[in-house]
């Protein structure tokens, strides 16, 4: 009885390890907590609860629970461009895939996925390198983690 409470145990922790890595794509989530500090001039990660995760700037949106939300989304932020908002209200969601090239490129990116060329972000920093690296630190910091890590509680 005991090995097969101890195997459910063991199953149940690899598949949360497992969900979390997929959402966390091929990034390593340490080094993007390193690479943020680039980003918190800008941008700050404050849970909903008001839990400080990272002090930071407010020229930028709260980046906490930004992956899989529309993108240009957040109420109280009224400091998105235009086009941003555009591309959030035509389908843009901030998952792997558009925030890594949006991050090494904001302008480009906005240019191609409206498929306008006068198209502009209002975030000027370009993260070359360690996007993928970002996005499985902010998947590691976001509202699921938070909700993964409560489910064992009682």
């Amino acid at each position: 009885m005991k090995l097969k409470i101890a195997s459910a145990i063991a199953a149940a922790s690899l598949a949360t390890v497992a969900h979390a890595e997929s959402h966390m794509g091929s990034g390593d989530a340490t080094a993007g907590e390193r690479e943020f500090n680039k980003c918190k001039a800008c941008h700050m990660i404050v849970a909903d609860d008001g839990t400080e995760i990272v002090k930071g700037g407010r020229t930028g949106p709260n980046l906490y629970g930004v992956i899989g939300r529309q993108a240009g989304s957040v109420e109280d932020f009224r400091g998105y461009g235009e086009d941003l908002v555009a591309a959030g209200e035509a389908g843009l969601v901030w998952d792997e895939e558009n925030l890594i090239p949006y991050l090494e490129d904001p302008r480009s990116f906005l240019q191609t996925y409206l498929d306008d060329n006068s198209a502009r972000s209002k975030m000027s920093f370009r993260l070359r390198r360690g996007g993928e690296d970002v996005y499985a630190y902010l998947v590691s910091v976001g509202p699921e983690m938070d909700a993964e890590e409560g489910e064992g509680d009682s």
